[in-house]
């Protein structure tokens, strides 16, 4: 099985259902790129293309002002991260206790050869290879053929 979106093609492992290129709200354009099942949980991803442009976390504040984060991707993104939770909130309430995570997927971007991955707000923001060992990583409790079939009767493909 393998998670295909914006030019990119990860395999997945066979303990996954995917569900790609869903709809999600009526009368909006907004989508889920994928929403992905596994033995731990759901995740909804989100594929970026920003080609030769660095992912980063910038963190201000901590010890006298509250600390913020912020998505860097040529400029601030964290518009990018509002969106994914709300992704992630609509998926939550079709799957109920299951856990749900929330990533971006960012195509052709620069990433560093050691590091580079991280998580703000938790969503994970990573490159395709490294979010498919994520969705590999562990194995759990979840019938992941019942979910996505929760999930395909609430989603419609675009």
């Amino acid at each position: 099985m393998k998670l295909s979106s914006a030019g990119f093609s990860t395999p997945l492992p066979p303990s996954t259902s995917p569900c790609s290129t869903t709809a999600v709200s009526l009368g909006s354009r907004a989508n889920i790129d994928h929403i992905v099942i596994t033995r731990v949980g759901v995740w909804a991803v989100d594929a970026k293309r920003y080609r030769d442009k660095r992912p980063r976390l910038q963190v201000e504040g901590g010890l006298f002002r509250a600390r913020t984060e912020r998505l860097i991707v040529g400029g601030d993104r964290m518009k990018l991260v509002d969106g994914a939770l709300r992704q992630a909130a609509l998926v939550q309430e079709v799957v109920g206790p299951i856990p749900v995570r929330g990533a971006f997927c960012f195509v052709d971007a620069d990433w560093p050869l050691f590091g580079g991955s991280f998580t703000t707000r938790g969503i994970d923001v990573c490159w395709p290879k490294k979010l498919a060992k994520q969705l590999a990583a562990v194995d759990g409790p979840v019938d992941v053929v019942g979910v996505a079939a929760a999930v395909a009767r609430r989603f419609s493909s675009a």
